[in-house]
């Protein structure tokens, strides 16, 4: 199981968020007296993981089993599933109970819902003539802290959903999400929001503010000033590129699950052939929590100048006479020791990624997609990855980038490139194309580009970024400002009113207003820093913003955020939440569909 991160340092009291969620767990469990087999569907697992261990769950008699197509061993006589809400679940339940009946096993059943139980469903149930044995239940978990700044709402494939099948049953989940923080922290008086899905939870959310109101008296200051709404669509060039940060690297070439990454136990000098290991990447890791938002590049040196320093020590150490306090001084420093080579390890294991001519090439072609001069150069590098037969994620993450910055391709081209994609990967992937297109990411171009227009209106490309010693959120990709960024520093300074020409260019509405006791309140019209006197809440603590990723987030867009949160003069800190963390590749997998 992943470390459990340590949320101390949060804005908010997040870890009474994570206690709830703990609480009502053990509560499900609780009220079935005695022993019994525990079936959690991995993807929730890794989830849970996050809010509760392993061992407390035991202390509870529980039996710990994954949910997966094979039948459940178990000499338990209750069995209690908790899965997500989705059809294909819920039939590996009814093959594990028919498997059961034909073995003559009487058990007593249980189906907990997660977050809610759906229609969809129960109907299974129904039709597999086992409704009548099963106890429904739900377990509301609907936020999960990945980190002390960082919440995810876990809903993979929100914006496919969204963008291609026309499911928007996830926005209600995003703002029952939201709904709760305002039951523990208050309603948040200020919201801005972009894109059709972000107005869409905005006004779902204010529809369970009417219907169940959270009470927030006239005289309690809201803990949360703002909240920013931004579809994944408003943006969707910045998750196509490669991230450059540490944090961001790792995820790219070693995909992050759930704070932690599992890789072969030798790259982090481990004697175990041929074995795996987890290694936890949260804040709770000091080092990490120094270096993770930082440009590849500086992260070597760094770890380098820090090794250097050790060696030095070691050798004063060894050579000269110390004090008691200077050896004192050395052996704190040596307790450091683990994360410095723990770090040096994972940073020499990229290097072999970032290295790779493949890689270096990939990334030219990003910038000059972004650039958006030179549309042959471009169009050519694709077609000769599909000639290639590069793996297709690698040409789809290209090509949608390519599409995106150019509102499609011409038809001439767009036929050409769909045809030439189906004859070298199968005509299986046909799916997988129809959804790129209906999501408007792969599509026909219907009218001229406007990326040149928003590129240079909001400065998105850099020239010379220093990214040693950043003045600006473009070190994130070496030159490269993302958009959602860019958007989320303009609401916050001065709301959308001043890049409201901007915003029409850019897909879906977008939205400012104002609620709950405070709507009249003129000290909360902007966030624009010191000198409008809100920055600081009473007591005296930064005004809170919580920026909410309608359809994912990447790591490289979160280190940006902290970035600007860490500047001078910036009187606020951020909390961010998404659907998902995700990258380029993840992103582009979950509209990808063999046929059949």
């Amino acid at each position: 199981m992943a470390q459990i991160p340590n949320l101390d340092n949060a804005p908010i009291n997040l870890i009474s968020i994570r206690e709830q969620s703990q609480k009502e767990l053990i509560n499900i469990l609780k009220n079935i007296r005695g022993k019994k087999c525990l079936v959690i569907d991995p993807k929730l697992g890794d989830s849970l993981s996050l809010i509760i261990q392993t061992s407390l769950l035991k202390e509870h008699g529980v039996e710990l089993r994954h949910l997966s197509a094979d039948h459940i061993q178990t000499d338990c006589t209750k069995v209690v599933y908790l899965v997500r809400s989705q059809p294909n679940l819920i039939r590996h339940i009814c093959s594990n109970i028919h498997h059961d009946e034909s073995k003559g096993l009487q058990r007593e059943y249980h189906v907990y819902f997660v977050p809610r139980r759906t229609v969809v469903c129960e109907k299974v149930l129904e039709e597999e003539k086992l409704h009548n044995m099963v106890t429904i239940g739900e377990y509301p978990l609907y936020i999960v802290p990945m980190d002390e700044d960082v919440l995810s709402f876990e809903l993979d494939l929100a914006y496919k959903e969204c963008q291609v099948d026309g499911d928007t049953s996830s926005l209600w989940h995003i703002a029952k999400a939201i709904h709760k923080l305002e039951f523990s922290f208050g309603v948040i008086p200020n919201l801005r929001a972009k894109g059709k899905a972000s107005v869409r939870v905005a006004d779902i959310l204010n529809r369970m503010q009417a219907e169940e109101p959270v009470n927030s008296s006239d005289m309690v200051m809201p803990e949360i000033n703002t909240l920013i709404l931004l579809d994944r669509e408003v943006d969707m060039v910045t998750p196509l590129c490669s991230q450059l940060t540490y944090e961001g690297l790792l995820d790219e070439f070693l995909n992050i699950k759930n704070g932690s990454i599992e890789l072969d136990a030798s790259i982090m000098g481990l004697q175990q052939e041929g074995k795996k290991t987890k290694v936890p990447l949260n804040s709770t890791d000091k080092l990490f929590k120094e270096i993770r938002d930082l440009n590849f590049e500086v992260v070597v040196q760094i770890l380098r100048q820090k090794a250097t320093s050790m060696k030095q020590d070691y050798t004063e150490m060894t050579t000269t006479s110390q004090s008691v306090s200077e050896l004192k001084d050395f052996v704190k420093k040596l307790n450091s020791l683990p994360e410095i080579t723990r770090h040096i390890n994972l940073a020499q294991h990229l290097t072999t990624f970032t290295s790779k001519p493949s890689f270096l090439g990939q990334l030219d072609m990003e910038h000059t997609i972004v650039e958006s001069q030179s549309y042959d150069i471009c169009f050519d590098y694709i077609e000769e990855l599909i000639h290639k037969q590069e793996p297709l994620t690698t040409v789809l993450r290209l090509l949608i980038l390519f599409s995106v910055t150019n509102s499609g391709l011409p038809k001439k081209h767009f036929d050409y490139l769909r045809r030439e994609l189906l004859h070298s990967y199968g005509s299986e992937h046909i799916t997988t194309l129809n959804n790129l297109e209906k999501a408007g990411l792969f599509k026909k171009q219907e009218s001229r580009s406007n990326w040149l227009t928003i590129k240079r209106a909001l400065q998105l490309v850099v020239e010379d970024t220093d990214t040693a010693n950043p003045n600006d959120i473009s070190y994130v990709f070496s030159g490269y400002a993302p958009l959602s960024i860019r958007l989320i520093q303009h609401a916050i300074r001065s709301g959308w009113r001043p890049v409201e020409e901007i915003l029409k260019l850019l897909p879906g509405p977008h939205l400012e207003t104002k609620r709950g006791a405070f709507s009249n309140s003129p000290s909360f019209d902007s966030l624009s820093g010191v000198s409008t006197g809100i920055a600081k809440v009473p007591d005296g603590r930064r005004a809170l913003v919580l920026v909410v990723f309608v359809g994912g987030v990447t790591f490289a867009e979160i280190s940006a955020l902290r970035f600007l949160c860490s500047q001078e003069g910036m009187a606020y800190d951020l909390i961010i939440a998404a659907t998902k963390i995700v990258d380029g590749q993840t992103l582009v997998e979950t509209f990808m569909e063999k046929l059949g």
